[in-house]
């Protein structure tokens, strides 16, 4: 995968643990699969924008995005 699929996945992972979230449990807050969560914390699969906000919803964070270089 590309970096911008690494990176994401580091930083849902960097805030899940902070939380004190298990995969399972943020699987379950955001309904999507636990092994879909493990998937996307490595790298391996590329998030759409729905499970993205499925994902930071669950976590309680704000979703934003820079546009431009």
């Amino acid at each position: 995968m590309d970096d911008i699929t690494v990176r994401v996945g580091f930083r849902i992972r960097r805030i899940r643990e902070h939380k004190g979230i298990s995969q399972e449990e943020l699987a379950g807050r955001a309904d999507l699969h636990r092994a879909y969560i493990g998937q996307i914390e490595r790298g391996e699969k590329n998030i759409g924008v729905r499970n993205l906000e499925k994902i930071a919803k669950a976590m309680e964070q704000t979703l934003w995005i820079k546009l431009s270089n």
